[in-house]
């Protein structure tokens, strides 16, 4: 692999891939909407890791920046060679809410352009006859708390479903689907994570790191870490009028904490 896209590229779980992938030798290309954070992020890894990095300034809720960011990856001239669609954030507001801006925000960045970078990706990969996807999910996926939760169930069969599509082309398209992570995320999501216990949260350099171990595997799905894993199948095996009733005490604990 000689070069990585990451949306989300300067924070989290982006800037933990973006390291991954320099400490490899990797070239990248990082998307993210603060033209200086970028820079900044951009020229600490040519520093540190002496690796190539392009940066494109991209607010991927327009439609016309998430064009430019698919013409990117279409591209064969300097192709990618893997693609991590990454960018997100947290959507509090309520499935009742008459106003549905921060919904559709939602939609923009974490559906639409994750189904149409995902589909460019795919589409210039698979021409080449390799490459590697990694949409970022959500265990979140498994309960019911809101439209975060809704989405993220989107990304990881969205997920699945292209890599039945691209089966057989030599592209690897994998989901991975993270518990709590010590990240900007929940910060900026105005969540404390108090009431979370210690053992549960993880270390995004090493969680990325199990999840590329997953994909070179060729897994289509990665749940980093032994107690996420059994999480998610203790979720996947409870009845879902229980998980409704978990889902419910989760986001009480979580409006207290806002």
């Amino acid at each position: 692999m000689h070069k990585a896209l990451i949306t989300g590229g300067t924070a989290g779980i982006g800037a933990a891939f973006a390291r991954a992938f320099a400490g490899r030798g990797v070239s990248l290309v990082l998307v993210a909407r603060s033209a200086d954070r970028l820079a900044e992020t951009a020229e600490r890894l040519r520093r540190e890791y002496g690796v190539e990095v392009e940066t494109i300034v991209a607010d991927l809720s327009d439609r016309q920046a998430q064009q430019l960011v698919a013409d990117r990856l279409e591209s064969d001239t300097d192709p990618v060679d893997v693609f991590v669609n990454n960018a997100g954030f947290s959507v509090k507001a309520s499935l009742l809410e008459e106003d549905l801006s921060q919904h559709d925000l939602g939609f923009e960045v974490m559906v639409r352009a994750v189904l149409k970078l995902g589909g460019a990706a795919g589409r210039a990969m698979s021409r080449r006859g390799r490459g590697w996807i990694i949409n970022v999910g959500s265990v979140s996926a498994l309960v019911t708390q809101n439209n975060y939760s809704a989405i993220k169930a989107w990304v990881g069969n969205y997920s699945e479903s292209l890599g039945v599509q691209l089966a057989r082309t030599g592209v690897q398209v994998t989901a991975l689907m993270p518990g709590w992570v010590r990240t900007e995320f929940h910060s900026r999501a105005g969540i404390k994570g108090s009431s979370i216990p210690g053992v549960l949260w993880l270390d995004a350099d090493h969680l990325v790191e199990e999840c590329l171990r997953d994909v070179a595997r060729g897994k289509p799905v990665s749940v980093p870490s032994k107690r996420w894993k059994l999480i998610a199948a203790v979720l996947r095996a409870t009845p879902r009028g229980v998980v409704a009733r978990l889902s419910s005490v989760l986001s009480r604990r979580r409006s207290r904490e806002r």
